[in-house]
């Protein structure tokens, strides 16, 4: 990313922004899942948001509504 230095106006680049993506795999969330048939408690158990396990779960082409029919 590149950002103007306030004190000289020149263009400086920062690395290292944001948070570290997190290296859960598909399969680990599939376990989560199937041991605690819940969203949110598969998020709780791998330590990370909801929102993050739908994201890799559509990632893949999984839905998690027919992952829980399966079941």
């Amino acid at each position: 990313m590149k950002v103007l230095c306030p004190y000289c106006g020149q263009s400086v680049t920062i690395k290292g922004l944001g948070r570290k993506p997190s290296e859960i795999g598909v399969k680990n969330i599939l376990d989560a899942l199937i041991s605690t048939r819940s969203i949110a408690e598969a998020a709780k158990q791998l330590k990370c948001s909801r929102g993050h396990i739908y994201g890799i779960l559509k990632a893949n082409g999984l839905i998690a509504k027919k992952l829980s029919e399966r079941n």
